[in-house]
């Protein structure tokens, strides 16, 4: 458990992007202060949701002066850091966070007697013509920190961390097309038992909504999203271990190896994203990562369905550092008017390369009266290395303290093996709590965002948000 003092860095630019990116950095830290560690190395089970707040509202009132003032002051931080207040805009997280101190203590009583709603309580429904959400936003105070396991059965009489994963055959016209086109539909990979054990897990997370989840959910991103969800969620990682998954996309890529990169679990996507490329993949190259998508519900017949350009995977133009694509920008000519749309059902996969432009369009009012539940991310072929990748926005992928550097073989629990089997080892360490995030990679590597040039390059990814594609 790590409780030493973290240097805050000084604000040198203007850049209004960067400056509220850093604004969250400071925030996201006090955050991980107040969970004294948990968040990353412990057991939910070893504290009461009582405790956690009154852990959490102590070091939220040691930093009181923080908006508005001119300098962040900690006991353990011997030089004071002007922060430059943008009094332009309104910045939601520091609000959120200070704001929910008070909320926080009014309702203690509230938060124990009730306990969170399920999911299954969290009907759609409409009142008086009015549209309404099928799932609510977390308040601050129903945040988890630490390890959670949903006790779910796995399918198929599979016992836990003992039966080898499942096996599923794709075919060389998938393989084709996927190099072809640069994404391939698989219908069917995984039965009514498993989409039903991925909707429980889901159902489980979305009730208990885990820290890790709380930025994207706060940004209105997402009516759910949290990245690595595998690390802090028993039942995710079950499914990387047993499942199909990792033999499905040692096919695609051709290789006798598969380790998870990075992953993310995704509820409802509010307004949808813009066309993009994917560059948050973990510390790996573009021909490294396959990514995939698997879904737990019918795309509605409106919106939702990704659509990609057909391949566009083999475009020379768009930056790798980029994230928003213009796809009106020369150079993509070839690509923008070959548009490749999937309507994806219950258990189907898509997979497809990490540089093959695409997007998903969301209702237009960003509002989901049915849930599209999708776990995905990016895998890493056998034979891949670490790459460092401070100072660029696909940092974000990669906050955890496991010592590897830059060039050295991609071998380590914080990306696990899943294919041909998962490793016992990096299993164990998984549960005893030792991957995660870590308070003092989020601050250095995040420090290497801090300059003009860095966020200029980080800006492209908060152009696709919030938007809804035309």
């Amino acid at each position: 458990m790590y409780s030493g003092s973290i240097a805050i860095l000084p604000i040198h630019y203007t850049d209004n992007i960067s400056r509220k990116m850093m604004k969250f950095a400071l925030t996201t830290l006090l955050l991980l202060l107040a969970s004294n560690g948990e968040a990353f190395t412990t057991p939910s089970s070893s504290s009461s949701s009582r405790q956690r707040t009154e852990l959490a509202s102590s070091s939220f009132q040691a930093a009181q002066t923080l908006p508005g003032s001119s300098s962040v002051v900690s006991s353990d931080v011997e030089d004071t850091t002007k922060v430059i207040e943008d009094k332009d805009s309104t910045n939601f997280f520091m609000d959120a966070a200070v704001d929910g101190v008070g909320r926080i203590q009014e309702n203690k009583k509230k938060r124990d007697s009730e306990p969170p709603k399920s999911i299954k309580q969290a009907v759609a429904e409409k009142v008086e013509g009015q549209r309404r959400k099928i799932l609510k936003e977390p308040n601050l105070w129903e945040y988890n920190f630490g390890l959670q396991d949903p006790e779910l059965a796995l399918p198929h009489g599979i016992e836990t961390r003992v039966t080898a994963p499942e096996l599923y055959e794709i075919t060389q016209e998938q393989i084709d097309t996927l190099e072809r086109d640069g994404v391939v539909h698989i219908k069917g990979v995984f039965d009514e038992e498993w989409v039903e054990y991925l909707r429980s897990a889901t159902s489980h997370q979305v009730s208990n909504p885990h820290f890790w989840a709380f930025a994207g959910t706060a940004s209105k991103l997402y009516d759910y999203i949290q990245r690595n969800i595998w690390q802090t969620n028993k039942a995710f990682a079950d499914f990387y271990y047993h499942s199909a998954m990792g033999n499905v996309l040692a096919q695609c890529g051709k290789t006798d190896e598969i380790r998870v990169s990075t992953d993310l679990l995704m509820v409802n996507p509010n307004k949808g994203f813009k066309w993009h490329q994917d560059n948050q993949n973990g510390p790996i190259t573009w021909d490294e990562g396959i990514r995939f998508w698997i879904t737990m519900d019918e795309t509605p017949a409106e919106y939702g369905a990704p659509v990609y350009l057909k391949g566009s995977h083999r475009n020379t133009v768009v930056d790798e550092q980029a994230v928003f694509v213009d796809i009106e920008g020369k150079g993509l000519e070839n690509y923008k008017n070959e548009l490749l749309e999937f309507r994806t059902m219950p258990g189907d996969m898509l997979i497809w390369h990490p540089r093959t432009i695409h997007k998903v369009d969301g209702p237009s009012d960003g509002i989901w009266t049915s849930y599209r539940r999708v776990l995905g991310g990016t895998v890493a072929k056998g034979g891949s290395t670490y790459h460092d990748k401070r100072g660029t926005g696909g940092v974000l992928s990669d906050l955890g303290r496991h010592g590897m550097e830059d060039g050295d073989k991609l071998s380590s629990s914080f990306f696990p093996i899943v294919y041909p089997n998962f490793n016992k080892s990096e299993a164990r360490d998984r549960d005893g709590g030792s991957v995660g995030r870590d308070v003092r990679d989020i601050a250095s590597k995040l420090g290497g965002l801090a300059g003009k040039a860095s966020g200029d390059k980080f800006s492209s990814f908060f152009k696709v948000l919030g938007s809804q594609s035309k």
